[in-house]
């Protein structure tokens, strides 16, 4: 793992739960996204690891995906005074409470409501232990994300613009929004900073920035090609979340759970409506299975 400054905490949490990272000095904690809510004791057990039973005093939301902002209710709860920034675009979304446009009701996920205070909006810093951090506009996974930069110590948390093996899934592209170009636009700036070390989402630090790109570009490249692969993994993706959520649950209760994810329902429509749903869900699962992701036992399906 790349060294950090004692002042930065990474944690690597796993792919239900965004990675956590947390920034402190003498007068406050800033903690990057806030995991799954499922896992929120896990991610209260790790910050309080560091701050004892100091304050927190900011939850910074890179995009409001509930693997990302799900810790955030929890948190809130445990921490009264601590103020929440999220990104613009969906913030009003936050402030209504609209789990549908927010995406959790499409995706299948649940998010607990909380609280924001402010947003956080391209071009804005803001300084933790005499180190400013720029948020910087990073849409393509997301058409609201934001990734944050310290050009002190060339670090980029990187969310899931680009991880060391590509990044998270084009989400507008299955509400039928051209985003791969955007996609391509984060790439072009995260080269442009010239970044020593990435915190990224999901997965470990990394140094090699010059190879994660290069992998990123490929794999866009094929996606752009071939746009029905981009929609098996999207629909895979999703499957897996939840079976991780569900460790174990039965292939009929699985394919009653994702006919109600809109998101599932229209990729089946777009790339697979000469087969039925449950048959779709069936090919899906075996496809899982094969990865070794899953496995089954008669109509059981296990996380692996």
């Amino acid at each position: 793992m790349a060294s950090l400054p004692s002042d930065i905490h990474f944690f690597e949490r796993g792919w239900l739960s965004s990675n956590n990272i947390l920034l402190i000095d003498d007068q406050q904690s800033v903690f990057i996204d806030t995991g799954y809510w499922t896992h929120a004791d896990q991610t209260q057990a790790l910050l309080e690891q560091v701050i004892g039973n100091k304050p927190l005093t900011r939850i910074v939301n890179t995009h409001l995906h509930s693997d990302h902002c799900g810790g955030n209710a929890h948190l809130q709860a445990k921490y009264p005074q601590v103020q929440t920034s999220v990104p613009p675009g969906h913030a009003n979304h936050v402030f209504d409470w609209d789990p549908a446009a927010l995406t959790y009701t499409p995706t299948g996920q649940h998010c607990p409501k909380f609280v924001a205070n402010s947003v956080i909006t391209p071009g804005d810093v803001f300084a933790v232990a005499h180190r400013e951090w720029q948020a910087l506009a990073a849409p393509g996974h997301d058409p609201n994300s934001i990734i944050l930069f310290c050009a002190s110590e060339s670090l980029l948390i990187s969310a899931d613009a680009l991880w060391e093996n590509g990044f998270g899934v084009v989400f507008p592209e299955l509400e039928g929004i051209h985003a791969f170009q955007e996609v391509a636009d984060t790439l072009d700036l995260i080269e442009s900073l010239q970044v020593a070390t990435i915190l990224p989402g999901h997965g470990k630090p990394f140094t090699d920035v010059d190879a994660a790109l290069t992998r990123a570009r490929s794999k866009l490249a094929m996606y752009q090609s071939h746009p029905e692969k981009h929609a098996l993994y999207a629909a895979k993706v999703l499957l897996k979340f939840k079976l991780l959520e569900f460790q174990q649950v039965d292939l009929n209760a699985f394919t009653t759970w994702a006919q109600s994810s809109s998101y599932l329902i229209d990729l089946h429509q777009q790339y697979a409506n000469h087969m039925s749903f449950p048959n779709w869900m069936v090919t899906l699962c075996d496809s899982l299975i094969k990865s070794g992701a899953a496995q089954r036992d008669g109509t059981l399906i296990s996380n692996l």
